[in-house]
């Protein structure tokens, strides 16, 4: 991971820079090293043609990586020949056998797993996945912590492929009335309208509203197209590059209801799910909370973990460091459910169990939502579609009516 830094030489120069470091301590360990005291040190990413081309590796794929190696380690293999063997069976497959051959590699040259999977530059991969193998290599617990990774994506890969199927009718749907209704203003309306302004007649506000709009799309465009592509890649990058905006940003989308207690629940689910599994594997606490935390996608929770993190570090409890902390507080029942479990020391399976409450819960939110998306998307283009017809017909009513008196 890249780390930037400000700091202090033991000159009292003031520096500032980017430093390579698996973790956020082995980065302050480098500084130290460097004779740097560091004043403020933070996760960043570089903006490099090699940032680009590698893309995080799918979940099924890593699924069945952790399980395919989890299988030929359990029967007694080594780790090296394990590689190996997956390798040959996924020579037709260039990317993945790629990235085989790269961990084949370095393990070859004595390096652990942990440093294979975290120096291949083929995929992109999550970090507490990898922190979770190292901790895996040092206690001896490698098949076991496979077997559970492999298990949590293949059912994180799962719930994306459910919510994916739902959507794709109503945006298929949405798409194609969107399309519909922008031929109609951009091509037909304006022919239309045409033969009575050739008359003379003044029109309605809403054929001139709609008029209005079919002007400004027909001259416009492929600005507006432009526009919206270039609005997307701006705050993609954005996200990806300025911390500050990515924070401000996940800190408001916790606040749009349903939405937002949606990302809780996801949140505070897999954080929970990874938590159990870390003690479950025998890692201490305070070393699963921090590996925990980083599979928080959401900043604003990061950061509020994190500082609470260190608090349990030095022996506080985390529902006392979470309370305490100045950060985005966590949901209520997480809060009690999480004090119940350290209180019992049954942190590992109460933890488990609110991760089964928030999927369930998320799954019966999102079977709501989906159900009243597609009402709502036919009132909406049929909305639109009715001031077109509006638009339309009312220059004939007065055209009519006109010819009557």
């Amino acid at each position: 991971m890249l780390y930037k830094y400000k700091g202090i030489t033991k000159e009292g120069k003031n520096v500032s820079g980017t430093i390579e470091a698996s973790s956020k301590d082995e980065a302050k360990q480098k500084l130290k090293n460097q004779g740097i005291f560091y004043k403020d040190i933070k996760t960043t990413k570089e903006i490099t043609l090699k940032n680009f081309s590698k893309r995080e590796m799918p979940g099924p794929l890593l699924s069945s990586f952790a399980k395919e190696l989890s299988s030929y380690l359990n029967s007694g293999m080594a780790i090296l020949t394990a590689i190996r063997l997956i390798e040959d069976q996924h020579q037709n497959e260039k990317k993945y056998a790629s990235f085989l051959a790269s961990l084949r590699t370095m393990i070859e040259e004595g390096k652990s797993l942990y440093h294979a999977l975290n120096s291949q530059s083929v995929y992109s991969m999550p970090d507490f996945f990898l922190q979770s193998i190292n901790v895996a290599g040092q206690s001896g617990k490698m098949v076991p912590v496979l077997i559970q990774m492999g298990n949590f994506f293949s059912t994180q890969a799962k719930i994306k492929k459910q919510v994916g199927n739902a959507l794709a009718y109503p945006m298929f749907i949405f798409i194609v009335a969107i399309g519909m209704v922008g031929f109609l203003i951009t091509f037909v309306v304006p022919k239309i309208t045409g033969i009575f302004e050739d008359t003379g007649q003044e029109l309605p506000p809403i054929t001139q509203f709609v008029l209005s709009v079919s002007d400004f799309l027909s001259n416009h465009y492929i600005g507006l197209i432009l526009g919206i592509v270039g609005t997307i890649i701006t705050f993609k990058l954005a996200y990806n590059y300025i911390y500050s905006f990515k924070k401000l940003y996940d800190s408001f989308v916790l606040k749009i209801p349903v939405i937002g207690s949606l990302i809780q629940n996801h949140e505070l689910g897999r954080f929970s799910y990874i938590l159990s599994l870390m003690l479950d594997s025998g890692v201490s606490y305070a070393h699963a909370v921090k590996l925990a935390t980083s599979t928080f996608n959401n900043s604003a929770f990061k950061d509020s973990f994190e500082d609470a993190s260190k608090r349990v570090i030095e022996g506080n409890k985390l529902s006392h460091s979470l309370q305490r902390g100045s950060g985005v507080k966590p949901k209520r029942n997480f809060m009690q459910a999480l004090a119940l479990g350290e209180e019992s020391s049954e942190v590992a399976q109460i933890l488990s169990n609110i991760a089964s409450l928030y999927q369930e819960e998320n799954d019966d939110k999102l079977k709501l939502l989906l159900s009243l998306l597609e009402p709502f998307m036919m009132l909406f283009i049929g909305g639109i579609v009715g001031i077109i017809v509006s638009a339309m017909l009312l220059p004939i009513f007065s055209m009519n009516l006109g010819a009557n008196m």
